[in-house]
């Protein structure tokens, strides 16, 4: 049977690894201006285009996706005009995951990658196992992986509005072995040391209010070798397509959310908090000054959204 993905030549890439050349600094990693320190002891952030207290963003993002959950799926199909699921297909297909694959699937709610990742494996090995639920495996629980060689993934999101979606999603469409549900915080997952082969996290990163702390947390959740993958909304370099990117952004997204879910705002917010995320590079050297070794992304759609990809080494 095909090995999970925790590289047994891990350590020779780590050698290989171990200098790694000057980069050039942003202003989320250290330089003479500010740490990343400072960045994190910093009592405010941005919730969208507004600053507000870090709780008072945790507070405002929860809400958002209590009050969307419901249309969060319909509202991404009419959004990208059903683009997403491509850009989700991708995502699994660059995770390329085997069996006995144990993946930590964050702010993964309402099931999308999760069920993703389950159809991969059935497709591609038909003979993988999957694991059976185990009742030991609460949903609080550190332990959020069965002890064997079963492929399974367990979603994690702070919302429970979001998993409750999820898991009707899932009985619903008989995803029925291989997969759990649990409540948890991206930036203090309560979740053991090296317990994943994988870690995914798709268009939920930039709601965080310390993306560092989740960073860190990825990095302490995954085995030796496992591997962080990312799937957001990114910055459109060409000024024309960018034009067209947030003209179409601004003026139709939360008019759709007013129409289809009742909530301008949030889908406002959603907007807003793209432009906020840090640029394809930017992101890239946060993940690297986390630990994460052979960090690159990939554009789609011209830089709309990116995949970006780091091992634990």
């Amino acid at each position: 049977m095909a090995a999970p993905i925790g590289f047994k030549f891990s350590r020779i890439l780590k050698n290989i690894n171990s200098i790694k050349p000057c980069k050039p600094r942003c202003c989320f990693t250290t330089d003479s201006t500010g740490t990343k320190e400072n960045e994190r002891q910093s009592s405010d952030t941005h919730f969208g285009f507004q600053r507000v207290s870090k709780s008072e963003k945790e507070e405002k993002v929860f809400e958002v996706f209590k009050n969307v959950a419901e249309k969060y799926d319909t509202m991404n199909d009419v959004m990208s005009g059903g683009i997403h699921r491509l850009w989700k297909d991708r995502f699994i297909n660059v995770l390329h995951p085997t069996p006995g694959t144990k993946l930590l699937d964050v702010a993964g709610g309402t099931g999308d990658i999760a069920f993703r990742f389950l159809d991969f494996i059935k497709t591609n090995y038909s003979t993988a196992s999957l694991s059976v639920k185990d009742e030991d495996i609460e949903k609080e629980s550190s332990t959020v992986f069965p002890m064997d060689d079963s492929t399974h993934v367990a979603v994690c999101d702070i919302n429970p509005n979001m998993l409750k979606v999820g898991e009707s999603r899932a009985k619903e469409n008989s995803y029925l072995k291989g997969i759990s549900f649990i409540e948890g915080n991206a930036e203090s997952l309560s979740i053991s040391d090296e317990c994943a082969d994988a870690y995914t996290i798709a268009f939920g990163i930039r709601n965080v209010t310390n993306v560092d702390k989740a960073l860190e947390e990825a990095y302490r959740v995954l085995k030796p070798g496992g591997r962080f993958l990312c799937l957001e909304f990114s910055h459109v370099n060409n000024p024309v397509l960018r034009s067209i990117y947030d003209n179409y952004s601004f003026q139709a997204i939360p008019v759709f959310g007013e129409v289809i879910a009742a909530d301008w705002k949030a889908y406002q917010y959603l907007v807003e908090s793209i432009r906020q995320f840090p640029n394809q590079d930017e992101f890239k050297y946060m993940i690297e000054d986390a630990g994460f070794s052979l960090v690159k992304y990939e554009n789609l759609m011209f830089g709309v959204t990116a995949i970006h990809s780091g091992f634990k080494l």
